[in-house]
């Protein structure tokens, strides 16, 4: 019933009251259940940004795009020692020498294409981009304790893997830029072996870029995607002879040829060429290169070698004959060949030892 001005009435109001109060504390609870939504998701979305397994990988791939080597070999379940590298079967002397900013070639365009959870361990698949090479690699992560209320996380196998590294033709190389000597990486020290294989740790994902430049032998690189974690990469580099070098060996022949030529025997001592002849000499012969061999080196093994060359040396001598003293002049061609064998000293120097045989 209304009043006569057409207010509602006093009971009108009294009834009303329930129904607004209803009304208020159900917005008020679908208030708080949006409110509750959005701070579980905001949480959940802080989690997998920040403290899942995801964002744990995705932290070490950051450090390593970043090439900051230290804080990648710092993260935990990255560094290593002998004992966890001879369990999965890699030389536990492998060096470290790689392990720096230096040596990094930084990743890129790394995501997430799967995680999966096994018990106490959780694997994440990264896709990601070096160079020109597309990857892909497997983490195994293991929780590691907790800090505060957050979970915290280590890599349950090593990121890391090994490079066994065999360089021919050069003592020194450069990984990524990185100047090595094998004389300084390996446990054998300045009695290192040079054609025996070097092993490098290096972190992984990465690309390395082998490559040989001295004054001696050159290499246009080598590039190895190191793409599994704690596994070992063989790798073979061959080196192959300058211009330089070849045109150094080259002299080195003919002076060697040219001095054989200055010793006034029929057989020069330590020489490839000789003549022989069934009467007396009257005199002391002259020898002269009148052809002198197109020098090549190819590898061999950890050295270099000259393959057989041909070359000309020319004698001239007065032969007495033993039957009526009569003398002649011999002016005879010796055709003959010329190899050798090419060591490189500790202090980068060649030695080499000329050989051959008149054909």
């Amino acid at each position: 019933m209304e009043s006569a001005g057409g207010e509602p009435t006093a009971p009108e109001v009294a009834a009303a009251r329930p129904r607004r109060l209803a009304r208020d504390l159900t917005i008020l609870g679908l208030v708080g259940a949006l409110l509750l939504a959005a701070l579980g998701a905001g949480a959940a979305a802080t989690y997998r940004e920040l403290y899942s397994p995801r964002a744990f990988v995705l932290h070490y791939l950051e450090l390593l795009e970043d090439r900051r080597a230290a804080e990648a070999l710092a993260v935990p379940g990255v560094a290593v020692d002998s004992a966890e590298l001879e369990a999965a079967g890699l030389p536990a002397t492998a060096s470290e020498a790689l392990l720096r900013s230096d040596a990094l070639q930084g990743i890129g365009d790394t995501r997430v294409v799967e995680e999966v959870t096994d018990g106490d361990v959780t694997r994440v698949t990264v896709a990601y981009r070096a160079a020109a090479y597309d990857g892909r690699t497997t983490f195994v992560v293991r929780q590691d304790g907790w800090i505060g209320v957050a979970p915290r996380w280590r890599f349950d196998v090593s990121p890391l893997a090994v490079v066994d590294l065999t360089v021919r033709g050069s003592m020194r190389f450069s990984v990524n830029g990185f100047e090595v000597d094998k004389r300084q990486v390996s446990v054998d020290g300045v009695d290192a072996d040079p054609s025996a294989a070097v092993p490098l740790l290096v972190f992984s994902p990465g690309l390395y870029s082998v490559a040989v430049d001295t004054a001696i032998s050159a290499t246009p690189g080598v590039a190895i995607l190191a793409d599994a974690p704690l596994t070992g990469v063989p790798v073979d580099v061959q080196a192959e002879p300058t211009e330089e070098f070849v045109s150094v060996v080259q002299q080195r022949v003919e002076d060697f040829l040219t001095s054989c030529a200055e010793q006034e025997v029929l057989q020069p001592t330590g020489c490839p060429f000789g003549f022989t002849v069934r009467n007396r000499i009257d005199d002391a012969p002259t020898w002269s290169i009148v052809q002198q061999p197109t020098v090549s080196v190819v590898p061999d093994g950890a050295g270099w070698r000259i393959p057989s060359a041909k070359a000309v040396a020319r004698i001239e001598v007065d032969v007495r004959s033993i039957f009526d003293g009569s003398v002649r002049t011999v002016e005879e061609d010796v055709p003959f060949t010329v190899d050798g064998e090419i060591s490189v000293q500790p202090d980068g120097s060649a030695s080499i030892t000329v050989g051959g045989r008149t054909d």
